[in-house]
């Protein structure tokens, strides 16, 4: 066989390779297209034709290709094999059309919803009395249309103790040295209940914070919570004025400087005047001239005078002058240093770098605010070690540790939704260790709603509880609560 022919059966048979690897996987997705719009019969007929050869066909090597009988001797047959196979694969490849792929979708998908909280059945409303002595009045208003069974707590400060209880109330002891007044309440659909309590404190006239919550009867789901402030009606106080600028101490040591500098020149004056009258007079002192002033034809040379040196000050006037000088400027900026160390307010965190906002320390039942959120601990609760805290859920404790149950405000006080983790709320126990909130708890103390999953709305509020596992005996000193990963966030000191 020429090398020629030998060449285009190669090349012949390599196109028919390719057209038959173009047409096989595209079939299937070009067999609707077929069924709507027949192809042409020569169309049609040659794929299948070209799909059902044998395999060895592809394999078969270039020089073993037989010509066909009807060609005459010495005709090369690459001719007809170009014009026979090519077709084939081009109509393949035409007949499968690649599937394009697959747009966008019109509309995004929907992201996740923000957490809204579920409609408050029960609201309270706590407000302080005007009295000597602290008194608050507590309001709880059943807002749906069934009855409801509540227990009321009121958290009272540290050191107090209540003198007057609103009927059915009672004084407990809430754990460490917190004490608590508890009601029990049946309120009908739409009604609302009048309670009030009156403290005595060992510290008179300090304001105290007590929060309120009413709670699902088995005392454990807070329905919602409040505080307020009691202040005593403290006489109004004298307005602050300035001190005048002759008791302020960089004006007097500025005025003892210049009046030195002042004295010192007035003696160097008057020592320099009294030298000049000495000498005066020590010269009119003296005789006349030998010739009884008739004077000579040939005048006589004058006399040299005393070469008189130019005055200085005295070394003493100038040491003191300098004494003068330094002593005020040490002492006008050891005054103006000492007043800005004493405006440094030592407990603030740091607000550059990487903290968004600034951090806030605060007692509980006090509203602190952070860069997103605002933040209120009404209420801490913690077990006997090893069993579950009062309906947190969540199974028992381990033996070591026992479960401690936070009651806590969270509002949205941005413009827009806002996520927060409950690995960034933190309780932290004695000696600088730290938990995080057990999840699994709080999820079975919010009756197995997720209250991390979803962000909460713009201007949305909610007072839920944080359950915390901590080991040993000894309850969380502190909370430690945040928007964000960056946010300064806001502590507050268990009682």
């Amino acid at each position: 066989m020429p090398a020629s022919t030998r060449h285009h059966r190669a090349l012949a048979v390599f196109v028919h390779c390719l057209g038959i690897l173009a047409a096989v996987p595209a079939l299937p997705a070009a067999a609707p297209e077929a069924s709507a719009a027949p192809r042409p019969p020569a169309a049609t007929a040659r794929p299948p034709a070209a799909t059902s050869r044998p395999p060895d066909a592809t394999a078969r090597p270039p020089g073993g290709a037989t010509r066909p009988s009807a060609a005459p001797t010495g005709v090369p047959t690459a001719a007809p094999a170009r014009t026979a196979h090519p077709p084939v694969a081009v109509v393949a490849w035409m007949s499968a059309e690649p599937t394009p792929p697959s747009a966008p979708p019109a509309v995004a998908p929907p992201s996740r919803a923000p957490a809204s909280a579920p409609p408050q059945q029960v609201t309270v409303a706590v407000a302080p009395e005007s009295s000597p002595a602290p008194k608050y009045r507590i309001q709880v208003r059943n807002v749906g249309n069934a009855p409801v069974d509540t227990t009321v707590r009121q958290e009272l400060p540290p050191g107090s103790s209540p003198t007057a209880i609103s009927a059915g109330g009672r004084s407990t002891q809430a754990g460490g040295s917190s004490t608590e007044v508890t009601w029990r309440l049946r309120l009908p659909a739409h009604t609302s209940a009048t309670l009030g309590t009156a403290l005595a404190t060992t510290a008179p006239g300090r304001p105290l914070t007590a929060p309120a919550c009413a709670f699902t009867s088995d005392g454990t789901r807070p329905y919602d919570c409040a505080t307020a402030t009691w202040n005593a009606a403290a006489a109004p106080a004298a307005e602050v004025t300035d001190a005048p600028p002759w008791r302020r101490y960089p004006v007097l040591l500025a005025g003892l400087a210049v009046l030195l500098l002042i004295s010192a020149a007035l003696v160097w004056v008057w020592r320099r005047r009294r030298a000049g009258r000495v000498t005066a007079t020590a010269l009119a002192s003296r005789g006349g001239p030998p010739d009884g002033g008739r004077g000579t034809i040939y005048p006589r040379p004058a006399a040299p005078g005393a070469t008189r040196r130019p005055r200085t000050p005295p070394v003493w006037l100038l040491v003191g002058a300098a004494v003068a000088v330094l002593a005020g400027v040490v002492g006008t900026a050891g005054w103006t240093a000492t007043r800005r160390v004493s405006a440094i307010d030592t407990q603030k965190q740091p607000t550059s770098g990487a903290w968004t906002g600034t951090g806030v320390t605060g007692p509980v039942g006090v509203p602190l605010r952070e860069s997103a959120f605002e933040f209120t601990v009404y209420r801490m609760s913690c077990g006997a070690p090893g069993t579950a805290g009062g309906g947190d859920g969540g199974g028992a404790a381990p033996a070591n540790g026992r479960r401690c149950q936070a009651t806590v405000g969270v509002r949205n006080v941005t413009g827009d939704h806002q996520p927060w983790h409950g690995q960034l709320q933190r309780a932290y126990l004695p000696g600088g260790r730290w938990v995080s909130t057990d999840e699994s708890a709080t999820r079975a103390a919010n009756l197995g709603r997720d209250i991390f999953a979803d962000p909460m709305a713009a201007g949305s509020r909610m007072v839920l509880p944080l359950v915390f596992t901590v080991d040993g005996r000894d309850p969380p000193q502190q909370l430690e609560l945040r928007s964000g990963v960056f946010s300064a966030g806001v502590r507050v000191h268990m009682p």
